[in-house]
């Protein structure tokens, strides 16, 4: 199966890249930017390109991204720091981003033939992004199927879908994904920050798949306290 990937340069999307390299055909890796002021991760992207050695396509799509305003990642707002699952990080959330991104990759997987698209969304976006939701992945399938009918047939990969952010570092491990080759913070800085959303849920996935964790990050200890306050607000 020749399969393209969509890759952000995140933990997730660089393990799916391993993952599909070595159970499929990867075909390529495809990145967007679309204005996130963690434009940086697009380097990652990169670099996981040239280390599976499949070409890289980054679509500038960043003119349609400062008009989709209200989210900390495109617009002038705080990125909110605490746990991945609090309400406060739907602040993160660029509407309908995913949507946009899996319309392009599939045009571009029919124009090379590809079999399938797979992105690493998984089950711990469920609660703050709607696009990353199993109805979402199984309709959008649908309505590429109508869309490229008696054109191409390209089918949506998305193994992580019901998958802990911990089960991929499982996973990720055991492709050899280098985990220290991926970016991950929301806030774009020399290291990761360690106290917004995803710094906080890629440490403690790490911490519950029991692999060590490589990342540098500026406060290396706010995630004990952040998944402290959120078990004992959720046990209420």
């Amino acid at each position: 199966m020749k399969v393209l990937v969509v890759c952000s340069g995140g933990l997730d999307s660089v393990s799916l890249a391993y993952k599909i390299a070595a159970n499929h055909q990867l075909i390529g890796l495809i990145s967007f930017n679309y204005g996130q002021r963690h434009v940086k991760e697009l380097e990652f992207a990169a670099l996981c390109a040239r280390r599976l050695d499949v070409p890289h396509d980054i679509i500038d799509i960043s003119n349609v991204g400062k008009h989709l305003t209200g989210s900390a990642l495109t617009d002038d707002v705080k990125v909110p720091d605490g746990h991945y699952a609090e309400e406060t990080m739907k602040a993160t959330v660029v509407p309908n981003r995913n949507a946009i991104m899996l319309s392009i990759a599939f045009g571009l997987a029919a124009a090379r033939h590809a079999d399938a698209v797979a992105i690493a969304v998984h089950g711990g976006d469920h609660f703050i992004y709607p696009d990353c939701r199993p109805g979402f992945i199984s309709s959008f399938e649908v309505m590429q199927q109508h869309a490229l009918e008696g054109y191409a047939d390209v089918s949506l990969l998305a193994p992580y879908v019901n998958a802990t952010k911990a089960d991929i570092v499982t996973d990720g491990a055991k492709h050899r994904t280098p985990f220290e080759e991926t970016w991950s913070c929301y806030k774009g800085g020399r290291f990761h920050c360690g106290r917004c959303g995803t710094c906080v849920e890629r440490r403690e996935a790490f911490h519950l798949a029991g692999v060590e964790d490589p990342t540098v990050y500026d406060d290396p200890d706010f995630w004990i306290a952040a998944t402290g306050a959120f078990r004992a607000e959720e046990a209420k």
